[in-house]
């Protein structure tokens, strides 16, 4: 059984208050498999045009990344986004969106996939997202969405849809305010479970990420970062660390989602450190270890009530 991930893989030109990058490689989906990849393996399903490097498929196919599910449209030109980041680094203001070969995607399930027992799906068009769980002859274990505010402006039928098809849904604090109409964090994750997740994650950035199940509400903190370089990829970063953690473990319980949100989280915390997926490449295990053991110590401690 497997991880399958659908999301975009695309070219990035970030400005942020500390620097400035030349196009470099980006997309969710890219971000996601570069992550997922440090626990397991990846089935990827996304498009590039004949403009996306060699290189950078056989540097995931090295890191046992199948692109079967990849398609390669030659004579067309892959997503392209440009971004400028505020002095806050929560606020962007988009610069320049190109669709391209995204525009017209049409993702194909290859057989070779439908073993899929764990299926992210990255930020795309919830009509993209749905037709994939369509083509799979059995319903996964889990399946997580990630999905943004444009796509509640614009395409809130098919994103109601996608909803009632998942498991768990991971949105900021903002998208969760919009999506529910709720401005209470708790209320708007009760609200979106009656859409379909029987899990919500709300991110809320530097301040951490927020886990809802029924009744029951875990919290987990960011780590404090002296500088975040660049904050591109960090949430597709970290639904990558919590989806794989869950498919590495092949468990899907409430304590087991906390421990996955940490691991996320832990992920995330090295992305910003530099520029697009630049830091994500160099990661060693132990960094990771290491890291994760300071997300536990960040948030444990002991108390005596006398």
């Amino acid at each position: 059984m497997s991880l399958v991930v659908v999301g975009s893989m695309a070219f990035d030109a970030i400005e942020t208050p500390f620097g400035k990058s030349d196009k470099i490689i980006g997309g969710a989906g890219t971000f996601i498999a570069w992550c997922a990849s440090n626990f397991t393996g990846v089935k990827q399903i996304s498009v590039v045009g004949g403009d996306f490097p060699q290189a950078e498929l056989d540097a995931l196919t090295e890191r046992g990344v199948s692109l079967e599910g990849v398609q390669i449209k030659k004579d067309e030109k892959t997503f392209f986004w440009s971004g400028r980041y505020h002095m806050d680094m929560n606020t962007r203001d988009t610069l320049v969106t190109e669709l391209n070969v995204l525009g017209s995607f049409q993702p194909v399930v290859p057989d070779s996939y439908q073993d899929c027992e764990f299926l992210m799906l990255g930020n795309l068009a919830p009509s993209v997202q749905s037709s994939v769980i369509e083509q799979l002859t059995h319903k996964p274990k889990l399946i997580v969405m990630d999905t943004m505010n444009f796509w509640m402006d614009i395409a809130l039928d098919d994103l109601k849809k996608t909803l009632s098809m998942v498991d768990v849904l991971m949105v900021n604090d903002s998208e969760a305010r919009q999506l529910s109409g709720d401005y209470s964090l708790v209320r708007a994750a009760q609200k979106i479970a009656t859409m379909g997740p029987k899990y919500i994650i709300i991110k809320k950035g530097e301040h951490g990420a927020l886990l809802f199940h029924e009744n029951q509400v875990f919290s987990a903190p960011a780590l404090p970062l002296e500088e975040v370089f660049d904050p591109t990829g960090a949430g597709d970063t970290f639904a990558g660390g919590f989806i794989a953690h869950l498919a590495k473990t092949k468990d899907i319980s409430f304590d087991n989602m906390k421990t996955a949100i940490v691991v996320g989280s832990a992920l995330a915390s090295f992305c910003v450190e530099k520029f697009g997926t630049e830091r994500l490449r160099s990661l060693t295990k132990e960094e990771i270890q290491e890291r994760i053991q300071q997300f536990v110590q960040l948030s444990s401690f002991d108390i005596s009530l006398v």
